[in-house]
């Protein structure tokens, strides 16, 4: 999803611009790629000579290697006269990018991650980066859409909202359990709760992965899935949005959204600790009761302005934007032009 963002931004920019995707043939989304793919047998990063083949044929200009890559596929990238872009989500694929003959054949390496998330690089990390005259990685924060005003209007008069007058939730892909079964239902019954507490509308998205039937409830609008820019579109007009501690979270805190975050998977539970320690989101037990108690007063109590300033301050935003500009400036120190 993150590849196919940046790739639709680079063709609104660039609209001459030749997009091509390497994709396992097995993954789910390989058939739905709205792009030109080759299709591997196995992952890329697993394909090292067929990736370098495909280079060799098609000649890039711009390679993103998006978490993904070995240092032969990035060598092979320089070698062909591509500006090479990787991009790490995480301390251990941040600390891989680093790697001095990885570095080398690197011209920008982007953090999707915040720093208050990840952390800032070691000092031995950033002498030798220095040592090589290459620059730290850029932390660009969570890449996601721009949410989109026409994109909004119509979605406000589809599910009848009034901006600013009701509550998103969502709990990730909607497959996640724990001892009672599947998390989204907690958010489910939370919505009915959060309704009947503070009077707003609640839209519950259920996500992909939830594989029941749901029903409609008087005061929640329940729908199976969006799309990516639907959700983002319509998170930015809701009064708060409670959402699992993935990346929507990052893009809320992004978009500057008052948040209730619960940890769906047990890999969450340290983001959710950063940013509450941060007065980025509050946090909720993934139960009902704790969901729409932690939504109820956050909503009614004094926290939501406190909540709102912090958010204000902080220089999390879409790194869509930061990476657009960087390959901007990569394009012109290729080309000498803009």
């Amino acid at each position: 999803m993150r590849s196919l963002i940046i790739a639709r931004e680079v063709e609104r920019r660039w609209p001459n611009a030749t997009i091509q995707f390497i994709l396992n043939r097995h993954v789910p989304y390989a058939a739905t790629c709205p792009y030109p793919a080759e299709l591997l047998d196995d992952t890329p990063t697993k394909n090292v000579k067929a990736v370098n083949d495909f280079m060799s044929c098609f000649l890039p200009d711009f390679v993103i290697f998006d978490a993904s890559g070995r240092r032969a596929q990035l060598s092979h990238a320089k070698k062909l006269g591509a500006k090479v872009i990787f991009i790490s989500q995480h301390k251990r694929k941040r600390s891989r990018g680093m790697k001095v003959l990885r570095a080398l054949v690197t011209d920008s390496h982007w953090v999707v991650q915040p720093e208050f998330v990840i952390g800032a690089i070691s000092w031995l990390d950033r002498f030798k980066l220095r040592l090589i005259n290459k620059p730290e990685p850029l932390v660009i924060g969570p890449v996601f859409v721009n949410p989109d005003e026409s994109t909004q209007v119509d979605l406000l008069k589809r599910y009848d909202l009034c901006a600013g007058e009701y509550v998103l939730l969502n709990a990730g892909s909607g497959g996640h359990m724990n001892a009672q079964g599947y998390i989204v239902e907690e958010f489910a019954k939370a919505a009915v709760n959060i309704h009947k507490a503070t009077g707003l509308h609640c839209i519950m998205v259920y996500g992909p992965n939830y594989p029941k039937e749901f029903t409609q409830v008087s005061g929640v609008t329940a729908i199976k899935e969006l799309s990516h820019v639907e959700l983002v579109s319509l998170i930015d007009k809701a009064k708060i949005a409670v959402l699992s501690g993935g990346d929507t979270l990052l893009q809320a805190i992004a978009l500057k959204k008052p948040t209730l975050s619960v940890a769906v998977s047990k890999d969450q539970n340290y983001r959710l600790k950063i940013c509450q320690n941060n007065d980025l989101t509050v946090c909720a037990a993934h139960n009902a009761e704790s969901i729409a108690l932690g939504a109820t007063k956050l909503i009614e109590g004094d926290s939501l302005q406190e909540l709102e300033a912090a958010l204000e301050l902080c220089n999390c935003v879409n790194g869509l934007n930061v990476g657009m500009k960087e390959i901007a400036t990569l394009y012109r120190s290729k080309f000498g032009c803009s």
